[in-house]
């Protein structure tokens, strides 16, 4: 074979530009039209990421008496949204499984004064993998009848407690992460998206994942599977309304310090809530990273995911991050399992 490629003549670039000049116009054309749509789609990254602003949130009634939805506030991500959106002049509906952290964030909310104004909050405990509980349902609807709800965010969220293979993982866990992360979220979108509709306003954040939004995630395949459907749910949602006024959006996440990733310290790729809360509200309908990358509704507006997502995608080859991810999900489940021993040991 290697002697049959040999023995074919390949010209020379010389011969054909002399030769072929049509050939050589046309190479030249293709390779300058891919050189420039590079640079072009990079600018723009650039740009949303760095310097434009996104959509103002007052597009959405904020300061003007309307009211933002934050589910799985009582930590992290979640009690950051609640507090920035009501420092942005919302008020707050704040919902989760735990109660007191729920009252301690109300009443933190309610000292806030902005523009001479000062913020309401209420609290809804939810357990959001209890879908067959129609009582607590039913209780959350009636809290939220009559707002004029302007933003959801659908924060809540469960994952794996440490990687781990399909096969051996624990039938509840999996269940609850479906219910948790699809059938809940769309089951209260659901539930605000008509008044939304309605009042022709409204903004949606959905709280998407690099595992299953940007790369399939072995031995967090559900989790991941529950990732990429809110991917494809909210770029069909969002074309849906997007002549109404409603802006849906699924924010991919890489590593934020949090209980979920059981990371403490922040780092170029790993913000705390604060910082990552500030760069999603401050970059609304800017996809960032995820620009042109064939995923409608995803963006990835922390600067440092941002880079990352694009670099993923400009450069391709799926494969090998499948295959680093899964090496470095061992490892995690590794590591969990020994200090599990240690702790056992301990007892």
């Amino acid at each position: 074979m290697a002697n049959v490629l040999a023995a074919i003549p390949v010209p020379s670039s010389h011969v054909i530009v002399t030769d072929y000049p049509k050939l050589a116009l046309l190479l030249l054309a293709v390779g300058s039209f891919s050189v420039a749509r590079f640079a072009f789609k990079t600018i723009f990254v650039l740009l949303q990421t760095f310097m434009l602003p996104g959509k103002n949130l007052k597009k959405y009634g904020a300061g003007k008496g309307a009211w933002a939805v934050v589910t799985g506030a009582s930590e992290g991500i979640g009690r950051e949204y609640a507090l920035q959106l009501a420092q942005k002049g919302f008020n707050v509906v704040v919902s989760a499984r735990n109660a007191a952290a729920l009252a301690s964030l109300v009443t933190e909310i309610e000292s806030k004064t902005v523009n001479g104004k000062k913020v309401q909050a209420k609290a809804v405990t939810m357990d959001f993998s209890k879908l067959e509980y129609t009582t607590q349902w039913n209780n959350l609807e009636s809290e939220l009848a009559g707002l004029d709800i302007g933003v959801l965010i659908n924060n809540a969220g469960k994952s794996y407690q440490y990687p781990e293979d399909f096969h051996a993982t624990n039938n509840k866990d999996m269940e609850d992460i479906v219910t948790i992360n699809v059938a809940s979220l769309v089951k209260l979108t659901k539930m605000i998206l008509p008044g939304m509709v309605e009042r022709k306003r409204g903004l949606i954040i959905n709280m998407g994942s690099f595992s299953g939004v940007s790369v399939a995630s072995p031995m967090l395949s559900t989790y991941a599977g529950t990732k990429a459907f809110l991917s494809s749910f909210t770029g069909s949602l969002a074309e849906e309304v997007k002549g109404k006024g409603i802006d849906v959006e699924c924010v991919n996440t890489y590593f934020v310090v949090s209980n979920m990733s059981k990371i403490r310290k922040p780092n170029a790729l790993i913000p705390t809530p604060k910082a990552f809360v500030r760069s999603v509200l401050a970059k609304i309908s800017l996809p960032c990273g995820a620009l042109w990358t064939k995923r409608p509704g995803v963006v990835t507006p922390y600067w440092s995911h941002a880079l990352l997502d694009y670099v993923m995608n400009v450069i391709g080859w799926n494969m090998a991050y499948v295959r680093y991810t899964h090496a470095l999900h061992k490892d995690i489940r590794r590591r969990a399992l020994r200090k599990l021993e240690r702790e056992a040991k301990k007892q």
